[in-house]
């Protein structure tokens, strides 16, 4: 399932994938189907991947700052969820904040990885993508 080398437009599109969250992938697929030549399963679990992680740090985001705006009506928590969220927001390396500097890091990760040619792993999110090719 995993042994065919990509060609260099493959690696070059799965990466692109990754910086600009799914869209690149997205489009290639349209791409794709309106040629009628469907991209190779090194493509597709980039594509799908790097969709499935936007849309996945969509929703996490969402559910923090709802937790946080309603956490805060609570007089003695709301003094700890400004400092946990300055702490977290914070600039620390050139200008960049520590979550910053995390997502930037996991979005570099997956990029090289896939220009490289190579499957990037992230746990549970791989392994549900995974799980969804047939052989």
């Amino acid at each position: 399932m995993y042994n065919e080398p990509p060609s260099m437009i493959e690696r070059i599109v799965s990466g692109l994938t990754y910086p600009t969250l799914g869209l690149a992938g997205v489009v290639w697929l349209i791409i794709g189907a309106l040629t009628r030549s469907y991209p190779k399963k090194f493509t597709m679990y980039h594509i799908f991947q790097s969709v499935f992680l936007s849309i996945l740090y969509i929703i996490v985001n969402w559910i923090f700052w709802q937790a946080v705006n309603l956490l805060s009506f609570v007089p003695i928590l709301n003094r700890i969820l400004r400092q946990l969220v300055y702490w977290f927001n914070m600039p620390l390396v050139l200008g960049y904040s520590v979550m910053q500097c995390f997502i930037y890091g996991v979005i570099i990760y997956l990029t090289v990885f896939a220009f490289m040619g190579l499957y990037s792993y992230i746990p549970w999110v791989s392994d549900i993508i995974k799980s969804n090719f047939r052989d």
